[in-house]
């Protein structure tokens, strides 16, 4: 009895940390939300859906590997260069930290768009704007499916959990 609900907190502590952890570049989002149902799974409140974690971990799996694939691949897609993806992710890196929670999208536009402007022997002579824009666009696009499968994954813990 103790246990479980020792579990269940953890579970929503994971899922809380898994939800700012859609935000936060350090911090697994899903993988995290993932192992709040896992600790979930072993109470005893938890239904029978045993192919619910089976499904959602392969989901949490494949959109951590699509969030770390997506930014680039965007980026490269609207002209970006090499340095304009590591001034994103520089900016990324340094905007968690310095303007909370705006920095996240703002510092990685403008570590983008001065990572192309440096990008003086460009032999593709890319849009720096539209490339600063993509890096943008991959990761909203990135953070929109994590915080999609974080949520997913809470619904079906408070499904489990409380609602059967």
């Amino acid at each position: 009895m103790i246990l479980d609900y020792f579990l269940i907190a953890l579970a929503i502590i994971l899922l809380i940390l898994g939800f700012l952890g859609c935000i936060m570049p350090i911090i697994p989002g899903p993988p995290l939300s993932w192992l709040g149902l896992l600790a979930a799974y072993f109470t005893k409140y938890w239904g029978n859906a045993g192919n619910i974690l089976l499904w959602t971990g392969v989901l949490a799996l494949a959109v951590t590997i699509i969030d770390y694939v997506l930014p680039i691949w965007v980026t490269k897609k609207m002209g970006g260069t090499k340095r304009g993806i590591w001034g994103a992710t520089i900016g990324l890196a340094v905007g968690v930290f310095l303007l909370p929670p705006f920095g996240i999208i703002v510092v990685p536009f403008v570590g983008a768009l001065l990572g192309e402007y440096s990008n003086k022997h460009s032999e593709t002579k890319s849009n720096p704007w539209r490339s600063a824009t993509g890096s943008l666009l991959g990761f909203l696009l990135g953070t929109g499916l994590k915080f999609a499968t974080s949520g997913i994954i809470a619904y079906h813990f408070v499904v489990e959990i409380f609602l059967r």
